[in-house]
C-alpha cells in the first residue's frame, strides 16, 4: 500500500496522520512533515497510526528523530497503532519514549 502523511496544526498541537507502509522509500516524506511540525511552536506532536500497516527501521529512525528534534518539552503521542506496528514499537523500546493511546481528544 502506498504511504501518505498529512500534517495539521491546531493551537499548540501538531497532528500527523500516517497511512500505508512506512519504509525506506517513504521515510523522507514523514521526516519532512516532522520538520514542518518542529518549525511551529508546539507542545504536543500527535501521530495518528490507525492506518499505518507497517513500519520499517527507517520509519523508526524518523520517530527517534522526531523525539530528538522536538526536545523534552514536547509530548509525543502515538495514537491507535495497529498490533504489528505497536509490537515493533515495544520490541525496540520506543513505546517508553512516547505516550501510546487508542484515542486522542
Amino acid at each position: 500500500m502506498a504511504f501518505s502523511s498529512t500534517l495539521e496544526k491546531t493551537n499548540n498541537t501538531a497532528m500527523i496522520t500516517l497511512v500505508g507502509e512506512l519504509d525506506a522509500a517513504s521515510a523522507p516524506q514523514f521526516k519532512a512533515e516532522v520538520e514542518r511540525a518542529a518549525g511551529a511552536d508546539i507542545q504536543r506532536l500527535v501521530l495518528k497510526m490507525a492506518g499505518l500497516d507497517y513500519i520499517a527501521s527507517a520509519g523508526l529512525r524518523v520517530l527517534i528523530f522526531a523525539k530528538q528534534k522536538m526536545g523534552p518539552s514536547v509530548d509525543l503521542y502515538v495514537i491507535a497503532p495497529q498490533a504489528q506496528v505497536l509490537d515493533t514499537l515495544q520490541k525496540t523500546g520506543f513505546d517508553r519514549s512516547c505516550i501510546v493511546q487508542e484515542t486522542y481528544a
